[in-house]
C-alpha cells in the first residue's frame, strides 16, 4: 500500500471498556489494529495471535498457552501472564450492554486459570475444554491509558489521538510498512460515509450494505464484500404454544422464501441460512448443508398434521438489530398466513428492553433476533442446550441434540471437533429450533488502486 496515511470512515469510532466483548464491525476493525486477540478466529479455525502456541494433555482437560516473544503494550510494558489473567477476571465479573452477566463466567465456572511463569497461561478443567480456543479468540487484551481510555494494546498500531465517537489517529510500530498512519472518522450514516469517499475525504468506507438504497458499485472505486457470520433468525417459543411441536417449527421454515428476502429486502446482499450458524462456523465445512427448501404445500401439510391450521401466533420484532427487522417480519407474517396461520405482529421500539424481554422469555410465539458469536460452542451453549438453559434458550428440548452437543464438547483434536459439531448442526437443520433467515453481506469501498484492504467474515476491515 503506497499511501503513508489511510483515512477510513466507520459507523462508530470507539474502543469500549476492556471488559466489553462486541461484534460491532467498526469497533472490531479498530480493535484488530490496536489490540491482539489471545487467539485469532478464522472461518471456524483458531490460529496463533498474542498466544503464539498452545499444548494440551491427552484428556483435553489441561491446556497451556505461550505468550509470543517480545509482546509489549504500546507504553513499553511487557505483556505478562498476570496482565492476561487480570483481563480475563474483569470479563468474567462484567455485564453486557443490556446489564446481563457475560456467559464466559459460566463456561469457565469450573476451570482454574493460573500463570506457571510470566510467559505462560494455564487452564485446568474437570472436563475436556478444547472450546477454550473459541473463547480466547474473543478476548482482545488491552490496558487503560493515562488519559483513562482503554487504548493500550500490543497490536501493530498505537493510538496517538482519540476523540471518542468522533475520530482516532493511529501510528504503525513497524516503520518499514505502509500505511504508517491511519485516521478513522465516525459517520453513523452509510450514505454520508460513501459521500466522504466520493468527495475524496476518505480513502475507504465500511458497512455500505446499510445504505438506504443498494450500493451502485460504481467502477470509479474498488469494492469488497463478504458474508457475515451473523445470523438473522427468529427464536421460536418451544416452551408453550404452537412451536412446542417439531412439525410446526419445520413447517415455518418451509413456509418462508429466504431467496425472496435476500432479493427484495436485502437487495441481494445476504445469503440464506441453513442451520443455527453461518457457513463459516466450526462444523459447517463437514456438514455441507443446504437451506431448508421453500415449500408452502409441505408447510401446510405439516401444520395440518398437528391440527394447527387457523392457529393464531404472536410475532415480535424490534425496529432495528437486526437491520430491516420490521420489513422482514412483515414479509414472514405474509408467508405464514399463506400456509394457514393467523399472525399478529408486535413492534417493540425500545431495543435494549426487547433484548431483556427475550432474555426473560417474554417473546410471544416467535421473535426476530440476531445471533452473532463466531463460536459454534457458544451458540449451542447459550441458545440451544436444554442442559445449560442459558439466558437465550427458548425452551428447545431434544435428547438427540444434547447427545450431539456432549460429543462435540468432549472432542479435542481439530478434525474430531469439526466432525462432531458438523453432526450436531446437521441434526439442527433437520429439527430446527429457530426459523432460519439469512446472513448479511458486508460491503466496503475504497479509492481506486489503493490495494491492501480486504474484509473478513466478521465484517472487519483488514489493513495489510
Amino acid at each position: 500500500m503506497a499511501a503513508e496515511t489511510l483515512t477510513i470512515a466507520l459507523e462508530k469510532v470507539d474502543f469500549l471498556p476492556p471488559t466489553r466483548v462486541t461484534d460491532d464491525t467498526s469497533v472490531l476493525t479498530l480493535k484488530n489494529l490496536v489490540f491482539e486477540p489471545l487467539l485469532k478466529w478464522c472461518d471456524g479455525d483458531v490460529l496463533p495471535a498474542l498466544f503464539s502456541g498452545w499444548t494440551h494433555d491427552e484428556t483435553g482437560c489441561h491446556w497451556q498457552f505461550s505468550i509470543r516473544d517480545g509482546a509489549r503494550f504500546h507504553d513499553g510494558k511487557a505483556c505478562t501472564a498476570a496482565d492476561i489473567l487480570a483481563f480475563i477476571d474483569g470479563i468474567l465479573e462484567a455485564v453486557d450492554t443490556f446489564g446481563m452477566k457475560w456467559s464466559y463466567a459460566r463456561y469457565l465456572a469450573d476451570a482454574t486459570l493460573s500463570a506457571p511463569d510470566d510467559a505462560t497461561v494455564s487452564v485446568r478443567n474437570p472436563q475436556p475444554i478444547a472450546d477454550i480456543l473459541d473463547i480466547f479468540s474473543e478476548f482482545y487484551i488491552c490496558r487503560i491509558a493515562p488519559d483513562g481510555t482503554p487504548t493500550l494494546g500490543t497490536g501493530p498500531f498505537r493510538v496517538t489521538d482519540f476523540e471518542p465517537l468522533r475520530r482516532v489517529a493511529l501510528e504503525r510500530l513497524d516503520a518499514a510498512s505502509t500505511p504508517q498512519k491511519i485516521v478513522a472518522l465516525a459517520e453513523p450514516s452509510a450514505d454520508k460515509r460513501f459521500s466522504l469517499l466520493q468527495q475524496g475525504l476518505a480513502d475507504a468506507v465500511l458497512n455500505l450494505e446499510r445504505m438506504e438504497e443498494k450500493p451502485d458499485f460504481d467502477p470509479a472505486f474498488d469494492w469488497g464484500q463478504a458474508p457475515n457470520t451473523l445470523s438473522v433468525m427468529y427464536y421460536l417459543n418451544c416452551s408453550t404454544g404452537l412451536f412446542r411441536h417439531p412439525q410446526a417449527r419445520l413447517a415455518v421454515n418451509h413456509a418462508v422464501d429466504q431467496d425472496a428476502i435476500v432479493r427484495d429486502i436485502f437487495h441481494g446482499l445476504a445469503i440464506p441460512s441453513s442451520s443455527i450458524v453461518s457457513p463459516f462456523h466450526l462444523g459447517m465445512a463437514s456438514a455441507a448443508l443446504e437451506p431448508i427448501p421453500y415449500d408452502p404445500p409441505k408447510a401446510r401439510a405439516l401444520l395440518e398434521e398437528i391440527g394447527a391450521i387457523g392457529a393464531r401466533i404472536r410475532l415480535r420484532s424490534p425496529t432495528f438489530m437486526p437491520e430491516k427487522a420490521p420489513e422482514i417480519s412483515a414479509y414472514v407474517a405474509r408467508c405464514l398466513e399463506a400456509v394457514g396461520l393467523v399472525v399478529d405482529v408486535e413492534i417493540e421500539r425500545d431495543r435494549p428492553e426487547y433484548a431483556r424481554q427475550i432474555g426473560r422469555k417474554e417473546m410471544g410465539d416467535m421473535a426476530i433476533f440476531d445471533s452473532s458469536p463466531q463460536s459454534t460452542y457458544r451458540i449451542l451453549n447459550d441458545k440451544i442446550s436444554s442442559v445449560t438453559k442459558a439466558v437465550w434458550w427458548q425452551g428447545f428440548d431434544d435428547p438427540r441434540t444434547e447427545e450431539l452437543i456432549a460429543e462435540a464438547n468432549a472432542a479435542v483434536l481439530p478434525e474430531v471437533r469439526e466432525k462432531a459439531y458438523g453432526q450436531c448442526l446437521s441434526h439442527l437443520r433437520d429439527n430446527p429450533p429457530w426459523l432460519y433467515i439469512t446472513h448479511p453481506i458486508d460491503v466496503f469501498a475504497a479509492r481506486k488502486g489503493l490495494g491492501g484492504l480486504s474484509i473478513d467474515h466478521k465484517g472487519t476491515l483488514v489493513v495489510a
